[in-house]
Parts: structure tokens; sequence; C-alpha cells
């Protein structure tokens, strides 16, 4: 890894500004899920037990570049001097005298709380005087924000070419978790993903099989690949018109020596709903009126034989309509398996994407993964295989 972390730096006496990711779910003033700030008080902890003084740089919500009161950072301090177990000062900006002045009457044991970096339109334009105004308030950058590393924004990218950059607990663990699951993984590589649409996932999809032994593709994705293959799927969602997109993906994985595992039998119903009238067909005996809501139970068995001849797993997306029962059964059983191989010692599995957790979740597998990102966009750019601007920063600041 080109980038530093914590534990290269000196922070004794030094002001750390941190970006993080605090933007979570707020109703009527509290904050109903904590986990962003929970998966943050790592480095926050560790910054104070090495003597640095950790000033919190955020966006929260999408301001516009307007001082918004309900998306104020404020509202957070009581649930961040919980999380924290100190006393947590706040800024009312990220910028300019009054932040100096906060930054410079920070006290060793406290943390400071900058206002949101949205409501200066700048921010999103990557604007380096915005980021230099920034990095006056400190000595050293560290990004724990992975989730916004896609994004080159000041706080995220401009800021971390200005000062000793490094990375924070949870940026560290979510790179060296994806770094051991596409990076340099252990092989054979099998990569589940899922999904409503192929167009969303073309470049994920075309990055893979160049990097993967097995492609696992469910979902509605895998209707549209069904498709292609010359089957029926009746009502189902399916993107008839990337038919062709499919066919190529499956021809060019056969080329570069990527199995793509496709459904082999399906879970038939006519009504999109939980518990609705259902059937097992093969996967070529989808009626006209039916909607392939779930891989079958032979589908099943062949993905999870094909774990267990894996080493690495990296999952992205359901394999079925997750959210009702009985249509989870693939991606709940699929998922148990990589769970339970992971708690045995005989797979590396890392999984990220917003329905991905859900379903995971749900389950009940998610705690036996080797890594689950909280990350979505950034998440899906890093198995694009894209460079991430935040990340990049910090490479090249190391």
């Amino acid at each position: 890894m080109a980038w530093k972390t914590l534990d290269d730096m000196d922070l004794n006496g030094k002001r750390v500004l941190v970006r993080v990711d605090i933007n979570v779910p707020i109703v009527d003033g509290v904050v109903t899920d904590s986990t962003r700030i929970r998966r943050i008080a790592p480095t926050v902890r560790d910054i104070l037990a090495a003597g640095g003084k950790p000033i919190l740089l955020a966006h929260f919500g999408r301001p516009g570049g307007e001082r918004r009161e309900n998306l104020s950072l404020n509202q957070l301090v009581p649930t961040l001097e919980r999380a924290f177990e100190t006393k947590v000062h706040f800024a009312a900006d990220c910028v300019g005298t009054g932040a100096e002045l906060a930054a410079e009457q920070l006290q060793p044991g406290e943390v400071l709380l900058l206002e949101n970096t949205r409501f200066h339109a700048a921010e999103t334009k990557n604007d380096p005087d915005l980021a230099a105004g920034m990095a006056r308030l400190g000595d050293v950058y560290c990004n724990d924000a992975f989730s916004a590393a896609h994004r080159a924004h000041s706080s995220t990218e401009a800021l971390a070419r200005l000062l000793p950059a490094c990375a924070g607990r949870l940026m560290q663990a979510e790179l060296e978790a994806l770094e051991s699951a596409l990076g340099q993984p252990e092989r054979p590589v099998t990569a589940v993903v899922g999904g409503a649409k192929v167009s969303t996932k073309l470049e994920l999809l075309s990055n893979l099989i160049e990097k993967v032994d097995y492609l696992v593709i469910g979902g509605g994705m895998a209707n549209t690949f069904l498709v292609a293959k010359g089957m029926g799927v009746g009502k189902s969602l399916a993107e008839r018109i990337m038919k062709d997109t499919a066919a190529k993906i499956i021809e060019k994985a056969d080329g570069l020596g990527c199995q793509i595992i496709l459904p082999t039998d399906i879970v038939v119903a006519e009504k999109f709903e939980s518990h609705a009238p259902h059937q097992v067909l093969p996967a070529d005996q989808c009626p006209e009126e039916g909607m392939i809501l779930d891989a079958g139970p032979d589908s099943v068995a062949r993905i999870t034989e094909i774990f267990g001849q894996s080493k690495t797993v990296i999952w992205n997306g359901p394999l079925g309509a997750f959210e009702l029962e009985p249509f989870d059964a693939a991606t709940n059983a699929a998922a148990l398996k990589a769970a339970a191989m992971t708690n045995a010692g005989q797979l590396t599995s890392v999984a990220g994407g917003g329905d991905t957790v859900a379903a995971l979740n749900a389950s009940g597998a998610a705690g036996d993964f080797s890594y689950i990102s909280t990350a979505g966009g950034a998440f899906l750019e890093w198995m694009e295989g894209k460079t991430l601007p935040g990340v990049a920063a910090l490479e090249e600041a190391g």
C-alpha cells in the first residue's frame, strides 16, 4: 500500500483534520441509525490516545451550497459525544476566523466538529482556495471517509495535498479488504453480482470478468442474460434491449477463462408480493404470465459448490427479490454458506452496496463476512477498476 496510516504519523500535540462520513438518517432531530458514527469512533479514539486533537470535516445531505439549518451538523453533537465518550465542540463553519479560533482553543482529549462542508458551493468543485482555508485549521490530514473517496471535493482530494496525509482506521480497513478481494486475492475468486439492471453495471461486469474465476449473476440482471441465451422470461424484470451486450459479455468471459454462472432453475410467481403462489421450474420454462423472483434450489446448490472451491468471494447485489419472503431463499442460503466458510477460516468474503448490506443483515450472515463496506458508489467504482480521487491523493501524499 502506498498510503500512510495513523501509525505512520506523529500526532502528539497535532491538530488532525479528519474527513469522516457521518451522513446519518435523522427523524425529528433524532439519529435513527448511528452505524457510520460508530465506525469512525476507532479513528477518533486512536488520535486522542496518540495525543492528537481530532477536528472533524464532513458533509450532510445535499444543501447545494446554501446554509440550511435542517442540514447543520450541530444536531449530531450529542450522538458523537456518546460514541467518542468525550466533549465535542462545534464550529459554525468549516473555514474562517471562527473555525480557526475554535481549532486553536481545542484542548487535549476533546473533539471539534466543523459545520457542513457542502454549505460552501466550492466544496463539490474541489476548490483549492476552500481547501487552503481548511488546511489552516490543522497540522495533519486524515481521510476516514472511503464512502466519499470517489468524489474529487475540496475536503477529500485538494486538502490531502496540502498537509501530511494518512488514512483513518475505517479507510484503512476498506482499502485492505478490497485489496485482498480484487487487488491480490487468494484464488479461486468468485464474484456475486445481483441487482436489477445490466446497464448500470456494465463497467463492473467488464472489469470483473478479467479478474475473477467465477461470476455469479443474480436478480433482474440474470434475467437479461437468460434472454441473451434465447430463453423466455415472461413478465420478469429484464432489459431486453441489452441482450446483445449480455451475449458479448458471455463471449468475452469465455475467452478469458471466467465462468459465468446463471440460474439453472427459477422460482416463478405471477404477483410481486410476499408469499405469492409460486413454483420452481427449469430456467428455460418460465410461463408467459410468470415473473422470476428468485433462483431455484439447484442454482443455489451450484453456487454453494463454487463457494466451496473458492478462496475469495466478493459480493454486490442480491440473487432475488430478497425483500419478499420466500423469494429471499437463494440470497440467504448462499450468504450463509459464505459466512460459514469465512467463520471456519476457509474463505475471505467482502461485500458492499446498499441492497447487499440489507440482504446480508436480513439473512443473519453479515456478522461472519470478512468485511462489509458501508460505501455505495465508492465501493462500486473500486470494483469497476476506477481510480478514486480521495485514495489517489493519499497514495501520492504517501
